[in-house]
C-alpha cells in the first residue's frame, strides 16, 4: 500500500459491521491487501447492536429445505428462490467458520449449540452469542481478528465521500478526509437506511449512504419500498426510545397485551403481520403502545435487555414493557447477483446495503446476519477475481448529492411511508430534500398493492400478477419491474 493520502489495495471495503469485517477477513485470507473504510467505531455499527442471531438449519429435525420454505413463506411471493436456497444451504457452514474465527456461540452443558425460536420459523434454528448480545459478540471478535491481520488496513473515522470510476468501472473510493483508496474492486457493506425514519431501532448513521454512493456512480437499486418495521421497540421510556426487544424473547414465551390486558395476536407470526396487528390495535384504541409481558421469561437468557431497561428504571421481571413498531431493516438496496456483483463493474455489495432478493417483501427473522456471512464469502471471492487496474488509470469521482437529514424529513418519511401508505402521502415525499427518500417514494408509488411490509391503504390487497417481480431503480431515478432468476 502507498502513502497516507493515496492508498493502493486489492480490495476496498466500505463499512465495518459484520459483513464488512467478514469480507475483509476472507479476502485477506485469500492473499489480498484490503483497505477497510470505517466511518465510525465498530461499536456504532448496526451489526454491533443486533440482538437477533444467525438462522441456520443445524437441528436434527431441521433442514435447508424447511428453512427455505419458511423464508419463502415470510417473503410473500417475492423471494428470489436461488438466493434463499443458497443461504439456507450455506448458513450452517458459515456458523462453523465463525466458530473457527473465535466466536463463541451459546451452548448447553454438552457443548451443543443452543438454538432459539423466532417469528416465522417453524423450528428452533437461531444461533446466539451471549443471549441477545449476538451482534456485539460477533463484531467484537471479528474486529479483533481484523486488527491483528497484517493484510487489513483499517481507516477509522474515514467516511466514503464518492466512488471512483475508470473506463466505466468502479476503481476505488474517495474519503471525506482527503484519503483516496485505489482498488480494482469495492465492496459496499455500509448497512441500511432505517434511521431515515423518525422512529427507528437503528443507530443514527444508518442513513443509506452506501446506497447513494452506488446510485450516484451508476449502479441500480431495487425494492426500496420494502422497509421492515420491528413490532416490539420500546416507547415512552426515557433514554431507551426505540430500544429493540428481540424477537427471541417472544420465542421464549413473552406475550403481547393490549391496554385491556388481552392478547390479540400470535406473537410468533412473521414480523409484518405482528407489526400490522399492533398498528391496528393502536389505531383502534388511540393508545401509544401495547405491552410486552416477559415476566415468565428467564431473565438470564437476555442479560443485556434486562440490564438496559433496569438502568432506565424498568424491571422486566415485574413490569410490562411498553412497545410499538419502529423502522428496523432496509430490505431493498443495491441490486446484486448471488456473488455480490452490482450492475456497475467493479462494485459489489453485501448485507443490508445489498438487495439479492433473498428477503422478498418481508425478511424472515435472523436471516440477515446469516446473509452477511454467506454472501460476504462469495462476494470476497468474486471481488478478488476482478480485472486489475491499469497502472496509470485515470480516476474520476462520481457525483454525490447527499444533504444532511433533517428531523422534518424523518418525520415525513414516518408519516407518509410508515406502516400505512397512500398515493397522496407518497407523492408528498417526491418533493423531499433527501435523494433516497425520493427514490423510496418512487418505488412505493409504483407498487400498487399491499405485500409484506409494504402496506397501501388505497390498494389493500396483494396483486398476484406482481409475484416475483422486483422494483428496480435505474440511474435516471425511474422505477421498472424485473423478474429475477
Amino acid at each position: 500500500m502507498a502513502s497516507a493520502s493515496r492508498i493502493e489495495a486489492d480490495l476496498a471495503v466500505v463499512g465495518a459491521g459484520a459483513s464488512g469485517l467478514y469480507v475483509s477477513l476472507v479476502a485477506a485470507a485469500g492473499g489480498a491487501q484490503v483497505a477497510l473504510i470505517a466511518a465510525s467505531s465498530f461499536a456504532q455499527t448496526a451489526s454491533y447492536w443486533a440482538q437477533g442471531g444467525l438462522a441456520a438449519a443445524l437441528a436434527i429435525e431441521d433442514s435447508a429445505e424447511i428453512h427455505l420454505r419458511d423464508t419463502e413463506l415470510a417473503g410473500r411471493g417475492l423471494v428470489r428462490r436461488s438466493a434463499a436456497a443458497l443461504l439456507c444451504e450455506e448458513a450452517p457452514g458459515r456458523v462453523r467458520d465463525l466458530e473457527r474465527l473465535g466466536v463463541r456461540f451459546d451452548a448447553d452443558r454438552r457443548g451443543r449449540l443452543a438454538l432459539g425460536l423466532e417469528g416465522g420459523h417453524s423450528v428452533r434454528r437461531i444461533v446466539h452469542a451471549g443471549g441477545s448480545a449476538t451482534g456485539r459478540r460477533v463484531v467484537r471478535q471479528l474486529s479483533a481478528r481484523a486488527a491483528e491481520q497484517p493484510r487489513v488496513r483499517v481507516l477509522e473515522h474515514a467516511r466514503a465521500g464518492a466512488l471512483l470510476l475508470s473506463d466505466g468501472r468502479c476503481a476505488g473510493v474517495s474519503c471525506d478526509d482527503g484519503r483516496v483508496v485505489r482498488a480494482p474492486a469495492v465492496v459496499i457493506c455500509a448497512g441500511g437506511a432505517a434511521a431515515l425514519w423518525s422512529r427507528t431501532t437503528n443507530p443514527p448513521g444508518s442513513l443509506g449512504s452506501g446506497l447513494l454512493l452506488a446510485h450516484a456512480a451508476g449502479a441500480e437499486l431495487a425494492d426500496l419500498e420494502f422497509l421492515q418495521f420491528h413490532p416490539t421497540a420500546v416507547t415512552g421510556v426515557t433514554g431507551r426510545e426505540g430500544f429493540l426487544m428481540t424477537e427471541a424473547i417472544r420465542g421464549e414465551g413473552a406475550v403481547l397485551l393490549d391496554g385491556d390486558g388481552e392478547r390479540f395476536v400470535n406473537e410468533l407470526l412473521p414480523r409484518d403481520e405482528v407489526s400490522r396487528a399492533i398498528d391496528a390495535r393502536l389505531l383502534q384504541s388511540g393508545e401509544r403502545c401495547v405491552w410486552l409481558d416477559m415476566r415468565s421469561v428467564d431473565p438470564a437468557l437476555f442479560p443485556n435487555v434486562v440490564e438496559a431497561l433496569q438502568e432506565a428504571g424498568l424491571d422486566v421481571t415485574r413490569e410490562l414493557v411498553p412497545v410499538a413498531p419502529a423502522a428496523h431493516y432496509m430490505i431493498g438496496g443495491i441490486t446484486t447477483d448471488l456473488e455480490g456483483h452490482s450492475t456497475l463493474p467493479g462494485l459489489y455489495a453485501v448485507g443490508e446495503s445489498a438487495c439479492t432478493g433473498l428477503h422478498g417483501a418481508n425478511r424472515l427473522a435472523s436471516n440477515s446476519l446469516s446473509e452477511c456471512f454467506v454472501f460476504g464469502a462469495r462476494a470476497a471471492g468474486a471481488a478478488l477475481a476482478a480485472p486489475r487496474l491499469a497502472p496509470r488509470a485515470e480516476l474520476v469521482p462520481a457525483p454525490l448529492a447527499n444533504p444532511a437529514v433533517s428531523a422534518a424529513s424523518k418525520a415525513a418519511l414516518w408519516e407518509f411511508a410508515g406502516l400505512r401508505r397512500t398515493r397522496e402521502g407518497l407523492e408528498h415525499l417526491l418533493a423531499g430534500e433527501q435523494p433516497l427518500t425520493r427514490l423510496i417514494a418512487t418505488c412505493a408509488l409504483s407498487r400498487e398493492e399491499t405485500r409484506g411490509v409494504h402496506s397501501r391503504a388505497d390498494f389493500p390487497q396483494l396483486d398476484p400478477t406482481l409475484d416475483e417481480l422486483h422494483t428496480v431503480v435505474g440511474v435516471d431515478g425511474a422505477a421498472r419491474r424485473e423478474r429475477w432468476g
